[in-house]
């Protein structure tokens, strides 16, 4: 039996490859899921425990290259308590676990908290070098939430943006100004702010990512084509916490992730009134899209196919490192 190891959430960061192979990374994963055959990716599996807003998901997936030993086979095991910031407990916890893909014996095992945060940013920021706007000083850009996913996203904001000027929002103030303390330090960041509000931030931005926490709203979808550039490009990665259906419907180019699992989220009623999408962003990359004029949003909910991606990245790395504890059988 191959020895099966522990990859905690140090090992894991230790190991995390540098932003351009994760942006790689990402490419890699979306691409593979517009190729006929080239992966399996299920919707996710939820449950849905008491704490209000709480779900917890199963994400199997494979990769399936043309070569056999490119083969990828796993799983991830996300939770998501929005309850657990009144314990001082982060909202998001997952594991990964690896499977040899010949034999199915589990080989690893990682935390997935920061594999789900860097993974997440890296396909928002393959999203925003393919269908956004071209690099430039002073760019606008505007981030809503400061939470881990904000500053996941930070540096890889600045990295294929270099030079933008940063407009930041967060329900909770003192969240925001700690992730401008860090994007003031963050090279590729010529200027950042802390907005009022939502509205305030992305005023006249050419790039909006919205990473709002997950949980009931007081003002669902309520970010309207009014409030946006006309040439804006959107990436939410929190569903439709706040961007309107509105916007997405009447977009020059909707792109989603996966297409599956993007319509079957909209018919248990998280996209209500949302259109169907032109394309994935694989399938976009494949056919050698260009951006359009007009608006572009960008909706990616996160597959599993991408965790596993990282984690086998990140295994390796650890392993040539010496990281990881093997655990008893």
């Amino acid at each position: 039996m191959p020895p099966l190891r522990w990859f905690g959430a140090d090992d894991v960061r230790a190991a995390m490859p540098p932003i351009e192979e994760r942006l790689r990374l990402a490419e890699v994963t979306m691409t593979a899921l517009a190729r006929p055959g080239a992966a399996q990716l299920p919707p996710k599996i939820a449950i849905h425990p008491r704490p209000a807003a709480s779900f917890v998901h199963a994400m199997p997936a494979h990769l399936r290259p043309d070569d056999a030993a490119g083969d990828l086979v796993g799983m991830k095991w996300v939770a998501g308590y929005a309850t657990n910031a009144e314990l001082g407990l982060p909202a998001i916890s997952a594991v990964v676990v690896l499977n040899d893909a010949a034999t199915g014996v589990p080989t690893a095992m990682l935390d997935g908290g920061p594999i789900t945060a860097e993974r997440t940013a890296a396909v928002s920021g393959l999203a925003i070098r393919r269908f956004g706007p071209a690099p430039r000083p002073g760019l606008e850009v505007a981030l809503i939430g400061a939470g881990v996913q904000g500053h996941s996203h930070l540096p890889v904001l600045a990295h294929v943006l270099p030079g933008l000027r940063l407009r930041l929002f967060d329900q909770t103030p003192g969240r925001a100004e700690a992730l401008a303390g860090v994007a003031r330090e963050t090279h590729g960041v010529a200027d950042v702010r802390v907005a009022g509000g939502a509205r305030e931030a992305v005023d006249g931005a050419k790039v909006v990512v919205t990473a709002a926490s997950f949980g009931p709203k007081d003002a669902a979808q309520s970010m309207t084509n009014d409030w946006l550039e006309p040439d804006v490009t959107v990436v939410p990665i929190d569903y439709a916490t706040y961007l309107n259906a509105a916007v997405a419907r009447d977009a020059a180019l909707f792109l989603v992730d996966q297409r599956e699992q993007y319509l079957y989220n909209r018919e248990t009623g998280n996209f209500d009134d949302y259109p169907d999408p032109q394309a994935t962003i694989g399938e976009a990359i494949l056919a050698g899209t260009s951006r359009p004029s007009g608006r572009v949003v960008v909706t990616h909910l996160g597959v599993g196919l991408a965790d596993l991606v990282f984690a086998d990245a990140i295994v390796r790395a650890a392993l040539a490192a010496g990281r990881g504890a093997v655990l008893q059988r």
